[in-house]
C-alpha cells in the first residue's frame, strides 16, 4: 500500500520526494506530491519520518503486520 499524503498537513515542501529512495512521487513546486509509483513502495519509511509536518501516513500490507513477540517469553514453561 503506498504512502498517504494528509493534504491538510501538506506544506508542499517536497521533501518526501526528495528522501524517497524509489522516488515515487511526483512533485512540482506549489503542489501537493503525487504517489506516481505505489506499487514500488518499500515501506522504509523515510518520507514519513523527513516530513516537517507529518503529512504522510505510511499503510502497511498485512502480511507486514505481524504480531510483535518478545523472544524471551518462547522458552518459558507454564504452570509450573
Amino acid at each position: 500500500m503506498p504512502p498517504y499524503i494528509l493534504e491538510d498537513r501538506c506544506t508542499r515542501c517536497g521533501m518526501c520526494a526528495a528522501v524517497c529512495p524509489m522516488q515515487l512521487f511526483k512533485h512540482e513546486k506549489n503542489q501537493t506530491p503525487q504517489v506516481a509509483y505505489p506499487e514500488e513502495c518499500w515501506h522504509c519509511n523515510a518520507c514519513v519520518l523527513d516530513c516537517p509536518k507529518q503529512a504522510i501516513e505510511l499503510r502497511f500490507p498485512l502480511h507486514y503486520m505481524v504480531l510483535k513477540t518478545d523472544a524471551s517469553t518462547l522458552n518459558q514453561k507454564t504452570g509450573a
